[in-house]
């Protein structure tokens, strides 16, 4: 139990960390904190802080958040394909559906995937995180 154990927080580590490069290669600066974790099976969540670039923290100050949340759809549509190979690479499932949201004011971003469902193993188990023993 322990192996796998270690194997979940090794995938999960290593989604925060992919995250945040992308963030650095593709927004030119990435998140200070990133934390990965999965919300049932089939859905990830990364939370990274401090994610926001200097002009979208300045636009946060002058009350324009709704730009900000605009940029960012923008910014995950053109992003969107890279983002979900880079996690498909490190979980080994196929990315069904990816959305990113950011609260402007609180300075976080959210990365939510959403896997196709397993199919059942011949023990009638599917569903399983990376790691996870039924």
């Amino acid at each position: 139990m322990e192996g796998a154990q270690t194997d979940h927080v090794s995938t999960l580590m290593a989604v925060s960390n992919a995250l945040v490069r992308l963030h650095k290669e593709h927004f030119g600066r990435g998140p200070t904190r990133a934390r990965s974790n999965f919300a049932g099976p089939d859905t990830l969540v990364c939370v990274l802080h401090d994610a926001l670039l200097p002009a979208e923290r300045k636009m946060v100050a002058l009350g324009d958040q709704n730009r900000v949340r605009e940029a960012r759809v923008s910014f995950q549509a053109a992003t969107a394909e890279e983002f979900t190979e880079a996690i498909e690479q490190i979980v080994y499932r196929k990315v069904q559906a990816f959305a990113s949201g950011v609260d402007p004011d609180a300075n976080v971003v959210f990365e939510t995937f959403y896997f196709e469902p397993q199919a059942p193993d011949s023990e009638g188990n599917g569903h399983g995180e990376p790691g996870e023993t039924r």
